[in-house]
């Protein structure tokens, strides 16, 4: 124990843990597989920070945002540990560098997003380091019951296993009963291993208020004025967050809006700028706030509905991290609810797509040498040609690999250009003959345009029977030790087929089951959201309880219901529909339109997302969006839409 200590103070600073870390670190340490399960802001990441430095090799950090990333690298890095990332903002020189740290043993804690092990390039490289501890931070995305579910996340175990890590730390703050059953089963973490400590926090103060869409700009300004310290309003749409930062900034109250759509070096520079106290508001979508670990943050509003209580908890959960009083405040009514069920329809793909998906797999699998089925696809035209939004798609390839129909092989770049930073002459001098002749056969395989050559690694492989991997080890080699500059595209996605699974006749309709499942259990969590707004008990101890916190008092005293305020949503107005004839009309010259790009047969589901004016790559392909007709029911709710077609 007080070696521990000693080790926490000696590289931290610290001179105690808080709730939860030091069980956590000391199971860990003892070779047991753990999940903690802590409030936002209460230390999650030392878990693994400290654990790290008395493992003998890597601890490998999956995380889903790069903002996060970064954060922590650069806190770790100060406190002089060897954190580092691989990640797409970085150069080929940083990511060379890395890795050769990395083999070496001097990078102690590398982060990478799940999508990295996609990569054939760092699962070449990855397999040669030595790793202790794989360490998944926001877990819960591993959960398909859970919010923000990720599909790639559901590989993670598999990963675990082929890389031979012995020990897994899984991190969250928002888990209810059934995701921390479903995330600890996934890694075999024993239930005395799961480490909780109390969701509720005495310091935040909740209110919802009833507030009309056209006095929320008021409510707002008056809010954001009586607060003391910096804040952030989440909003649901970028252009949203654009319109409130400009009509608080119009009222002399300083504020940016922050948003997916902007450049990374500005997002970056607006980041850094509230971290170092020079913005006091940021006006932001959920884009903004996972990375953000600022302690004195003193509200929180919301100014649409959250996506559901687990968004909500995890977006208020960034106020009053330094422990003091903070203000928390959403400006509901029911007018967004129909934004906030659309992201959910519109990631449900119709059966025709599924089907389309499916036999795709059967035409193009073909026989290999091996003998097996073989299925190559790049996701871009896949989810173009099948119109499945692109996470929609993963989600259908993770569920098609989970009933056995495909297993993933491996994914290559089917782009590979390089060009010599040396004379060719003397890159070959450091070699010797064997490699030189395989490096020769290598540019002789190369058609190059000027400066930069494409490689044709079928003619290359056609010809001299070489190993894809030796031949991608060889080119990342020479990039590394700067002999060539390498950039490689197109990632081609390749699997094993099983013919007995794939061609089952009722596939396609069980895998279109599971999306309408899903697509359910979210709308009702949507439902669950605002019943909690309307609650007329307690909302910081009904909070606690969602997540499985039996510990939270029954009456906080600090919330808008301790104080009689309990609240009723309504509709700011009422929005009615277009008559039935005109909204007829326009579905009719949808498919007029897109009859005459030769996709007969468009589905309900389609004319709901038209008349919805959700964005689907067929709509995108065919310049849908140029009709009259799209976006003409955005204000009604989907189902009313669907059921407004279904009885024509």
């Amino acid at each position: 124990m007080t070696a521990l200590i000693t080790s926490l103070e000696q590289h931290f600073g610290f001179n105690q843990f808080r709730p939860g870390q030091q069980q956590t670190i000391e199971q860990l340490l003892d070779n047991q597989s753990s999940l903690a399960i802590f409030p936002t802001g209460s230390g999650k990441s030392l878990c693994y920070q400290l654990t790290a430095l008395h493992l003998p090799n890597l601890t490998l950090v999956v995380s889903p945002l790069l903002a996060l990333m970064k954060d922590q690298i650069s806190f770790l890095n100060k406190k002089g540990i060897y954190a580092a990332s691989l990640d797409s903002s970085q150069t080929s020189e940083q990511s060379h560098t890395i890795m050769s740290d990395v083999r070496s043993g001097k990078v102690k804690i590398l982060m990478v997003s799940v999508e990295r092990f996609k990569n054939e390039r760092f699962r070449e490289f990855i397999n040669q380091v030595a790793i202790s501890m794989l360490v998944v931070d926001e877990a819960h995305c591993i959960s398909e019951w859970g919010h923000n579910f990720r599909p790639d996340y559901l590989k993670l175990p598999r990963y675990r296993e082929e890389l031979n890590i012995p020990l897994v730390l899984l991190l969250t703050a928002t888990a209810t009963k059934k995701v921390k059953r479903d995330m600890s089963e996934r890694f075999a973490i024993s239930p005395e291993c799961i480490v909780q400590t109390g969701f509720y926090r005495s310091n935040l103060d909740l209110s919802v208020l009833s507030v009309k869409s056209a006095e929320k700009d008021n409510t707002l300004a008056n809010i954001v004025r009586e607060q003391q310290g910096p804040g952030i309003v989440y909003v649901t749409l970028q252009h949203t967050a654009e319109q409130v930062a400009d009509t608080l900034s119009r009222q002399g109250l300083q504020a940016v809006a922050y948003h997916a759509g902007l450049e990374d070096t500005l997002r970056y520079g607006i980041q850094d700028d509230f971290m170092a106290g020079k913005i006091n508001v940021v006006v932001a979508t959920i884009a903004f706030g996972m990375g953000v670990d600022k302690s004195n943050i003193r509200f929180v509003i919301h100014y649409d509905l959250p996506k559901s209580i687990e968004n909500y908890s995890q977006e208020i959960g960034r106020a009053g991290r330094d422990g003091q009083p903070s203000n928390c405040y959403t400006l509901a009514n029911l007018d967004g609810l129909n934004t906030v069920e659309n992201f959910v329809y519109g990631d449900t793909p119709e059966l025709s797509g599924i089907t389309h998906v499916i036999n795709d797999i059967r035409q193009h699998n073909s026989d290999h040498q091996s003998g097996s089925r073989q299925w190559e696809m790049q996701e871009y035209s896949l989810s173009s040609d099948s119109n499945i939004r692109q996470l929609a798609l993963k989600t259908l390839l993770v569920q098609l690999e989970m009933q056995g129909a495909i297993t993933p092989l491996y994914a290559y770049y089917a782009d590979f250009k390089y060009k010599f930073l040396v004379d060719k002459t003397q890159l070959l001098g450091h070699f010797d003959a064997d490699r030189q002749a395989f490096l020769n056969l290598i540019f002789s395989h190369t058609q190059f345009k000027k400066i930069w050559g494409t490689l044709n690694f079928d003619t290359l492989t056609q010809a001299a029977q070489v190993d894809r991997k030796r031949v991608v080890a060889a080119l990342d080699y020479l990039a590394e030790k700067n002999l060539i500059a390498l950039e490689t595209k197109r990632i081609t996605q390749v699997y094993d087929v099983h013919n007995e699974v794939i061609n089952k006749s009722d596939l396609a309709q069980q895998l279109h089951n599971y999306f309408v499942d899903k697509e359910q259990a979210e709308i009702k969590r949507i439902a669950a959201l605002i019943r909690f707004f309307e609650l007329n008990s307690c909302l910081s101890y009904n909070l606690a309880r969602y997540f499985d916190d039996a510990q939270a008092p029954e009456q906080c005293g600090h919330c808008s219901v301790c104080r009689g305020q309990a609240v009723k949503l309504e509709y700011s107005q009422t929005h009615n529909f277009a008559a039935d004839e005109v909204i007829y009309q326009k579905v009719d010259e949808l498919q007029s339109h897109l009859a005459s790009k030769g996709i007969e047969n468009v589905g309900v589901e389609t004319q709901c997302r038209f008349l919805a004016g959700m964005s689907v790559p067929l709509f995108a392909r065919n310049k849908v969006r140029q009709l009259s007709g799209f976006g003409l029911c955005e204000l009604q709710r989907y189902s009313e839409i669907k059921a407004k077609l279904l009885a024509r």
